[in-house]
């Protein structure tokens, strides 16, 4: 096995969180991303070429400024509140891992043909694991005492069914980048495939989040799309450019004259939308959005009391009021289920600012090399992180990479000179 492969295999298998080593709380996918890591320094140990690019300039920068965050908020929350190290130890192992295969990943000679190779065995590896997994979920093999399913919501060998959208998110969208960037025809084949079998399993879990980013993820890259085709047309004066150039025009004035019927009929637009989330917009969908609600509004008072410095890696967030009974003996804290505020529980107002820059980064790298499927990919992850945690999962990290090598793939110094070992 290749260590394209083999990174890949870890990316995807780090969302596999039901299945764990025997005896350790390490997941299979944890330990394949390990062992990759090792791979990669002994390369560099051994005399192997790295190359400095801007990508690994970026992630070098982000994950300073991220490390010097997190350690003024643990000094922070060491003074004023109570230090959870069961949180604490977890992020920061977390973060580290993630340090690693960024800037390893992004070191590498030909790092844009290592990441493009890489997706490539996501993707395999992806659509042979789903199928399992739904195999698994309807009766067809053997769950090995594996629960599949969260009440009617499919959640695979992931650890909630909103973990598993978010890895169907990101493989839809990479499987849409490598089929519109491919010339093979069977490759752009299975490409295609792979983006409406992962669509289908991401219905199954029942994520409103995955239906909404999948909505406007596919409107942001119909919209590139067009803007990319108009402008590669140039001058030429075509029938089908016409009348696209038309239907853009007279859209403003359609939309205009169209309201008052859309108007009268907005009860039936909004049953149909409820129709499609979860629990057709009943209590369970109600019952989300106001846990939701209170943990953010909890993390941003947590972070404004830290005074913008923020508290350490770790939950930080009370206990909602809510709560099930039956775990009233956990005292521990909670997550906000956002990004942005966890982040800014964590790590404050800097290291949201700095999140906001190495995403913005990387949107501009894929925006200004014409790669609207990446694009479309960025705004994905964006979406799906308003409403949950997701900067702990490998997967992102890698999208996030991939976007910052294809975006710019040149180097900036031909070559750095590995360690001496003696």
């Amino acid at each position: 096995m290749t260590r394209d492969a083999l990174l890949a295999l870890g990316v995807v298998m780090a969302g596999a969180t039901q299945l764990s080593l025997p005896g350790s709380t390490f997941g299979y996918g944890e330990l394949l991303l390990a062992l990759w890591i090792m791979l990669s320094i002994g390369r560099i140990l051994a005399g192997g070429r790295t190359v400095l690019t801007p990508a690994l300039t970026e992630l070098a920068g982000f994950w300073l400024v991220m490390a010097v965050a997190l350690a003024f908020g643990t000094i922070v929350a060491y003074f004023t509140s109570i230090l959870y190290l069961t949180g604490l130890v977890h992020d920061t192992e977390a973060y580290l891992l993630l340090v690693c295969i960024t800037c390893l990943a992004a070191a590498e000679p030909n790092a844009d043909y290592h990441l493009r190779r890489g997706a490539w065995w996501v993707i395999a590896i992806a659509n042979a694991t789903l199928a399992i997994q739904v195999a698994q979920g309807w009766g067809w093999l053997s769950g090995a005492n594996i629960e599949l399913w969260y009440w009617d919501r499919f959640r695979g060998w992931s650890e909630n069914p909103n973990q598993l959208a978010l890895y169907c998110a990101i493989f839809g969208t990479l499987a849409l980048h490598l089929a519109t960037t491919t010339s093979n025809r069977w490759a752009k084949f299975l490409a295609i495939a792979s983006v409406f079998f992962t669509f289908y399993v991401g219905r199954l879990t029942k994520s409103d989040a995955y239906l909404y980013t999948s909505i406007l993820t596919c409107l942001t890259f119909l919209g590139l799309g067009i803007r990319t085709w108009i402008k590669t047309a140039g001058n030429k004066v075509s029938l089908s450019r016409q009348a696209i150039l038309l239907l853009l025009i007279g859209s403003i004035p359609m939309a205009v004259s169209i309201t008052p019927y859309v108007l009268s009929e907005a009860s039936t637009l909004e049953n149909f939308a409820k129709s499609l989330t979860k629990d057709n917009g009943g209590e369970a969908t109600a019952g989300t959005a106001e846990l939701r609600l209170y943990l953010w509004d909890a993390a941003l008072e947590k972070g404004v009391q830290s005074g913008s410095m923020g508290l350490g890696p770790g939950p930080h967030v009370n206990r909602p009021p809510t709560w099930e009974r039956q775990f009233d003996f956990l005292t521990r804290p909670f997550e906000a289920h956002s990004t942005v505020l966890d982040l800014y529980t964590q790590g404050g107002a800097i290291s949201v600012l700095a999140l906001a820059w190495i995403v913005g980064t990387a949107v501009m790298s894929a925006w200004r090399a014409k790669l609207d499927a990446l694009v479309a990919l960025m705004v994905s992850i964006v979406i799906f992180s308003i409403p949950h945690l997701i900067i702990r999962h490998p997967i992102v990290w890698f999208a996030l990479t991939l976007c910052l090598v294809a975006g710019r793939p040149r180097e900036l110094s031909p070559r750095l000179e590995p360690m001496k070992v003696a």
